[in-house]
């Protein structure tokens, strides 16, 4: 991954988070091989065109959606995730932490 842009590799660690699981914009970032560069992955998904790309999948690191409550992004989020059974609350996904590593979320965490 380290020959592609820092948007690329964020866009390609948005796409890798599985159906019905949740990651957080600082993870997708450190998943993208750039720790500390959570507003980055903010950026990039503000900035998305691709109709396809699973933005919905990445919230707030404490789990609640980052869009302003009631705004039709907002309600298309929540939508998204519960069709995907993900149990959205008040703008907050429960039940669901995001893996900290690829190996983690097919194998399970450490221990």
């Amino acid at each position: 991954m380290a020959d592609k842009s820092p948007v690329e590799r964020i866009l390609a660690a948005i796409r890798a988070i599985p159906r019905g699981q949740v990651a957080g914009y600082g993870e997708v970032a450190h998943r993208a091989g750039l720790p500390g560069r959570a507003r980055l992955a903010a950026k990039v998904l503000s900035e998305n065109t691709d109709p396809k790309l699973p933005w919905h999948r990445v919230l707030r690191s404490d789990g609640r959606i980052a869009l302003p409550e009631g705004s039709q992004g907002y309600r298309e989020q929540c939508q998204r995730l519960r069709a995907e059974g993900v149990m959205v609350v008040k703008g907050r996904v429960r039940g669901l932490k995001a893996a900290r590593t690829m190996d983690e979320q097919v194998w399970g965490p450490p221990g």
